[in-house]
């Protein structure tokens, strides 16, 4: 499977800079796979489309201000540096910009003002060409003194209030870029999703960069996808499992609680434990493409995503190559928004 076939023209013009005010009015293209049919809505429609029962998961991980700015010791030299995943209780794996950046290299990070707050040094080059950090102190307490929140690179409009790149239902720190589809939600419209008989359930995936990365391997087969942390609470197992006996939907939001789903779906299935999923703890590399056997959700909400990504193939996998490009050929003839601050899709 050759990912140029995950490739699509985009106007760059069409990429949101901003968030819609407020969060439900983004526009909602309907996608349903039976038919092959596509409908052009609101977000705060969904609701039309949900029946008494479903149960809609969603990915509470919050993100933590993971970029943060400081000066090589003794020379002063610049550094930037952006938290990917804690790898230990002060290890954590990392970008950075900044020259000769070598293994022993020591860096001062900055508070506001200019003084600094938290030390790392550098322990070794990653093989992604990273950076693996030890800092003298667990980072968690002194992030929001010295760090900020992360946008993608694509946005380029300063982003007033912080809050508007996390979900109404983040809880959980760790991720380092937003689980987009559930920007959307608002705290009024979960509550007319409950009124129609519809549930929520939470898991949790903390997001690294390498999700939203176009594929630069020609065959897909041959990429390999940086592990997440994740977990699926035993609680949130015993509805899923409770669903699916009833016949019940999952309704994934966003393409992260497709990958905690399927982990939970796919463990079940090694372990024969005869139920949907499996509740667990852990990383996970499932890497979701075209031919992916679905065991767990039913109906999907997800974003517009990046050419030749594998949020990209995992919505193709789940709804089929052709459908999903014909899609996002009518999206960018109705001028939809595209990426993380952009509309929605519901796929049925």
């Amino acid at each position: 499977m050759k990912t140029s076939d995950f490739d699509y023209e985009l106007p760059p013009e069409l990429i949101a800079q901003t968030p819609i005010t407020p969060r439900h009015a983004s526009r909602l293209m309907v996608v349903e796979r039976a038919t092959g049919s596509i409908a052009h809505r609101h977000f705060y429609e969904i609701v039309e489309y949900l029946r008494p029962g479903d149960l809609l998961v969603a990915n509470d991980s919050r993100v933590i201000p993971a970029r943060m700015y400081g000066h090589k010791v003794p020379t002063g030299g610049k550094v930037e540096v952006l938290l990917l995943a804690k790898r230990g209780e002060r290890l954590w794996e990392a970008l950075t910009r900044g020259k000769r950046l070598v293994p022993g290299t020591v860096i001062a990070l900055d508070a506001a003002g200019g003084t600094p707050a938290l030390t790392c040094r550098v322990v070794e080059v990653t093989e992604a060409g990273g950076r693996l950090l030890e800092f003298d102190a667990p980072v968690e307490p002194v992030l929001d003194k010295v760090g900020i929140v992360p946008l993608p690179p694509y946005i380029h409009v300063p982003l007033q209030d912080r809050e508007r790149y996390q979900t109404v239902y983040a809880k959980v720190n760790g991720s380092v870029a937003a689980p987009t589809a559930g920007l959307h939600f608002t705290p009024e419209l979960m509550e007319q999703v409950r009124k129609v008989g519809a549930e929520f359930a939470f898991v949790t995936l903390h997001i690294g960069l390498d999700t939203f990365r176009p594929v630069q391997e020609e065959e897909v087969e041959q990429h390999h996808i940086h592990s997440e942390w994740c977990t699926l609470p035993a609680e949130t197992a015993e509805r899923i499992n409770a669903a699916r006996r009833e016949g019940r939907r999952i309704i994934a939001v966003g393409t992260t609680s497709v990958r905690v789903l399927e982990t939970g779906g796919k463990l079940a299935a090694e372990q024969g434990s005869g139920t949907a999923v499996v509740p667990f703890t852990g990383p996970t590399d499932l890497f979701i493409y075209p031919g992916f056997h679905f065991r767990v959700v039913d109906a999907m909400i997800t974003n517009f995503h990046l050419p030749r990504s594998t949020l990209l193939m995992l919505v193709s996998a789940f709804a089929g190559r052709e459908l999903i490009l014909r899609a996002y050929q009518e999206a960018v003839r109705e001028r939809y928004r595209f990426y993380s601050f952009g509309d929605a899709m519901l796929i049925l």
